[in-house]
């Protein structure tokens, strides 16, 4: 399972680095995976220190952090 959510992040990273900014429902839609597993990836993502979330009336936005 490990590997599969590595992967869902390494498909997530990628996806963001085109797109710049995604909301949960672009990011399940742009990388066709499950809702699980896009949670789990953001999550890895996360727990790294990758991703800058903002929430605003939209919902939730996601990007990669600018280091």
């Amino acid at each position: 399972m490990e590997t599969r959510i590595g992967d869902a992040a390494g498909s997530i990273w990628q996806y963001l680095e085109q797109h710049s900014e995604a909301t949960l429902s672009e990011l399940r839609q742009g990388t066709k995976l499950s809702d699980q597993l896009v949670l789990l990836g953001l999550g890895w993502l996360a727990r790294e220190g990758k991703l800058s979330l903002v929430q605003d009336r939209q919902g939730l936005k996601i990007s990669l952090r600018k280091v």
